[in-house]
């Protein structure tokens, strides 16, 4: 089961869509506290995991996530982001996300994202310096910070920058070049971590680092 949280009905209408069209059963929540006031009488023992939009009014989805972790709750958290938000992502996984999706997705890379975050083992969201649950987390979090490790002192400098939500221009004045420059080490740090995209890069340093 995928709990669907999103306070524009028309997203969740096709997202359930897909999902269940896919075989997999969702369920729609119209707010971040609604989902919590459902929360108690949810049953989970088949697994499952929650997809939540992060900009909502009221209660966010970062603000749903602190919540969480104070409730030790333990299914996988997969935010939905606006395309290039990379500091809100960030500051997602820190809080306990295990994945982000930038919006507008393709159908394919979001079933794909979810069964990923549901096939892994249960964790409590938030508990950043807990030690890896196992060895193949373990594996994951050391080949992370490997491929990590190969990037070049300036190549590190721009994605650290970068995930802090700073666009090339700014990048570009702190560091004392030029964007051009500085969009030129962002695909070289792409190519030197084989990734397809700067969110993918995202990942394997939140991985490396924080270890999820």
């Amino acid at each position: 089961m995928v709990h669907v949280i999103d306070d524009d009905e028309d997203v969740s209408w096709a997202v359930a869509t897909l999902l269940e069209a896919a075989g997999t059963p969702a369920r729609t929540y119209a707010s971040a506290g609604e989902f919590l006031e459902c929360l108690p009488s949810l049953e989970w023992s088949a697994g499952g995991c929650v997809l939540t939009d992060i900009r909502m009014p009221g209660k966010d989805g970062l603000d749903l996530l602190h919540d969480l972790r104070r409730q030790g709750f333990r299914h996988p958290v997969v935010v939905m982001t606006a395309h290039g938000d990379i500091a809100t992502a960030v500051r997602a996984m820190k809080a306990g996300a295990s994945d982000f999706i930038e919006k507008p997705f393709d159908d394919e890379v979001l079933l794909s994202t979810l069964r990923t975050a549901m096939a892994g083992p249960p964790g409590e969201p938030g508990a950043l310096d807990d030690p890896p649950r196992n060895a193949s987390q373990r594996t994951d979090i050391a080949r992370a910070a490997e491929r990590v490790a190969t990037l070049s002192p300036r190549e590190r400098e721009v994605l650290e920058l970068a995930m802090e939500g700073k666009p090339s221009k700014v990048i570009g004045f702190e560091l004392g070049i030029s964007p051009r420059t500085v969009e030129v080490y962002r695909i070289k740090l792409m190519a030197r971590l084989g990734v397809g995209s700067f969110a993918e890069a995202v990942r394997l340093a939140v991985l490396a680092q924080y270890g999820r």
